[in-house]
């Protein structure tokens, strides 16, 4: 086979794009495939600089690579990252580097390096929830955010479920509680939906906020404008900004503010489920999470407290 290349990421619709589309195969989430776009562009840039082919790329320079962008990020990003140009290679018919041993070397250096545990968000537990919620002012973005917080609460949403809502997938029942219905997530790319659950007390807000901005059909989110006015749809990237404004509008903590995530709702609910005992395949189940793995890192710490050598102490009811 000859030898492809790609050009620097100033040319995204040339061949990195159309190897992206041929690795995207249409069963990955719009933040996937943003995610594998990001990664390339970079690491096609990284090769631009150095006169390196970004495909096929030399193993050795998929570990240099990785030696020198695991300095300013995340191990877990890293190897995102070679994931990302490990799939760039499949889908173009070539073997990938990430493969090769110097690679791997190239992992494990990081790793003891660098260590492979990623820092824990902050969990936007009950507690907390309440505090945002009753800092909150009467302007219409602050009802807007009341709303946000309290549906991505209840129904444990990610930050693109949740801007992706309609008004026309919210359906109150009769008792004041309602379901929500989540099109597409990113466990669930052919888009065969799920139904979820939000209290009557998150109803209530999500009422207040549509009555107060007259949004009647489509996006159920929107952007606010300084002067109160609506925008469109609210970009994902908006979300951890919310949460952060509104906890520091609170007065919460500065290292507090700064672990919150657009997940951070979701994560606290499912803390908040272990703390109250509820077993982890419930759990999961609320969550849509398909392993136990992820409920167990968010809830580690109080997961510790019910382990076996906590369950021993309790019985030897040692003081």
């Amino acid at each position: 086979m000859g030898e492809r290349r790609i050009g620097p990421p100033e040319t995204p619709a040339g061949p990195l794009g159309e190897y992206l589309d041929a690795a995207a195969d249409g069963s990955l989430s719009a933040n996937t495939v943003r995610a594998l776009r990001a990664d390339l562009e970079r690491f096609a840039a990284w090769c631009a600089e150095r006169d390196l082919s970004p495909l096929p790329a030399s193993p050795a320079a998929v570990a240099a690579y990785v030696e020198e962008v695991s300095r300013g990020l995340a191990p877990a990003t890293v190897r995102r990252h070679v994931s990302s140009i490990a799939a760039l290679h499949r889908a173009a018919g070539e073997r990938s580097p990430s493969e090769h041993a110097e690679v791997r070397w190239a992992l494990r250096r990081m790793g003891r390096r660098k260590g492979s545990r990623q820092e824990q968000v902050e969990g936007l537990t009950w507690a907390l929830r309440q505090r945002l919620i009753g800092a909150g002012g009467s302007r219409l973005i602050d009802v807007r955010n009341r709303a946000i917080l309290a549906v991505a609460y209840d129904a444990m949403l990610r930050r693109s479920e949740l801007v992706a809502l309609e008004v026309v997938d919210v359906t109150v029942d009769r008792g004041g509680s309602a379901s929500v219905l989540v099109r597409r997530a990113k466990t669930d790319p052919e888009g065969g939906g799920a139904v979820l659950y939000l209290h009557k007390d998150s109803v209530r807000l999500l009422k207040v906020w549509l009555a107060e901005s007259g949004v009647a059909e489509g996006p159920l989110f929107r952007s606010v404008r300084k002067d109160g006015t609506l925008g469109g749809a609210l970009h994902p990237g908006q979300v951890p900004r919310i949460y952060k404004a509104m906890a520091k509008r609170a007065g919460v903590r500065a290292e507090v503010v700064e672990r919150l995530s657009g997940h951070s709702p979701r994560v606290g609910a499912a803390q908040d489920m272990i703390a109250s005992g509820i077993e982890l395949p419930a759990i999961m189940q609320a969550g849509r999470w398909r392993s136990v793995r992820m409920v167990q890192r968010y809830g580690e710490r109080l997961l510790a407290r019910r382990n076996g050598a906590a369950q021993l102490a309790r019985l030897q009811k040692r003081g």
